[in-house]
């Protein structure tokens, strides 16, 4: 989810991470709490994927919600458009589903925010579809409030999606302390949930600039959830190869490896063969992007017979505007020649029934 430089293969020098546990230093640089972490074992990493299988699925926002707080926030959560969607999603054999959160609905509403993640868990659990809970993230608006939300600006891609804590965090010093009791209290509270599959600490951290701005709080999210050690596995995915300490980072400290890749067959395989070297499960959290050559046609059987899990953007067209490129604008809102994301018009109906029945022949539906 993002504009400029792709995934296309971490150097060889991030080596094969070490599954011992190791302490975090505090510096006066990061301010990063000492905690021992408390990564996976291989043989944990290996239990986890032979009980999970080949998850497949898409980063799911409900089609009426434009961002996060949309989706969350309790005069706009709306379980039936969740109901709905997932359901065309079970009927093509998805059954993995990756969904932002936000610290700001939380913060509005506790208890209900709490409600509203057990209750979408319900839905989804009642189609097959397990859950990849994400975060924060560093991608699009920096800045956002609780309330209404923005109406979509017709043919812009993401054009109400907000950044987690974003410009927030650089300007009010007390954010972190939220920030650290939002993801504790969520982690302790599903954190042996049998419908959550894994825990995405951080979306693409460094992006929009921040660069290595973003490694103090990808290092406290990491120490916030080794604290708590939930069940489920912890990742944060790589996703720009030029992110070198931030890759390196997220290497080494997730129990299970997760990545991004919006390219074609040839670039894709190669971020794969340089990863796999690392012998641990492994998710693509983010990839196909039709005008980038990403399609479910040439991208998902190399997922499927890898083994990896295959997390696609975009389940239905709707408020997200995810259908229009990133940096293709289509000002008057008219269709996009080629779609760029989505599987599903807002009716149901498939965008391609050639991708469809890619699709259902990898899952064995009939």
């Amino acid at each position: 989810m993002k504009q400029g430089i792709y995934l296309l293969a971490l150097v060889l020098f991030l080596g094969v991470s070490c599954q011992s546990k190791k302490g975090t230093k505090e510096t006066a640089e990061t301010k990063t709490t000492v905690v021992v972490s408390k990564k996976w074992t291989q043989e944990q990493a290996d239990a986890w994927a032979k009980e999970n299988g080949w998850l497949r699925g898409s980063n799911f926002n409900p089609s009426t919600s434009i961002n996060q707080l949309e989706v969350w926030q309790a005069e706009t959560f709306d379980p039936e458009t969740i109901d709905r969607e997932l359901g065309w999603a079970e009927g093509i054999g998805l059954n993995c589903m990756r969904v932002y959160l936000h610290h700001l609905a939380w913060q509005v509403d506790k208890e209900g925010f709490k409600s509203r993640m057990d209750q979408y868990l319900d839905i989804a659990d009642s189609h097959g579809i397990k859950t990849i809970f994400v975060f924060f993230d560093d991608c699009w608006n920096p800045t956002y409030k609780a309330g209404k939300q923005p109406d979509p600006k017709p043919g812009v891609h993401n054009s109400g999606w907000v950044r987690d804590p974003g410009d927030m965090l650089y300007e009010d010093d007390k954010l972190v302390n939220v920030l650290e009791n939002y993801v504790k209290d969520v982690l302790t509270t599903f954190k042996d949930d049998k419908r959550i599959a894994i825990w995405d600490l951080y979306n693409e951290p460094g992006n929009s600039g921040y660069g290595n701005r973003s490694m103090p709080l990808l290092k406290s999210v990491f120490n916030w959830a080794w604290e708590i050690r939930p069940s489920q596995p912890v990742s944060a995915g790589v996703w720009n190869a030029s992110l070198s300490d931030l890759n390196k980072f997220q290497l080494e400290n997730s129990d299970i490896i997760t990545y991004h890749n919006y390219e074609g067959p040839e670039q894709h395989q190669a971020a794969i063969d340089t990863l796999k070297t690392r012998g641990l499960p492994m998710v693509c959290t983010e990839y196909m992007a039709r005008r980038n050559n990403s399609y479910f046609q040439n991208i998902m059987p190399i997922l499927h017979k890898e083994n990896i899990g295959a997390i696609n953007w975009g389940l239905v067209a709707g408020k997200s505007n995810t259908k229009y490129a990133w940096d293709e604008p289509i000002p008057d809102g008219s269709e996009p020649p080629l779609w760029f994301h989505e599987i599903f018009h807002p009716d149901g109906t498939p965008y391609s029934r050639e991708e469809v029945d890619v699709i259902k022949s990898l899952t064995n539906i009939n």
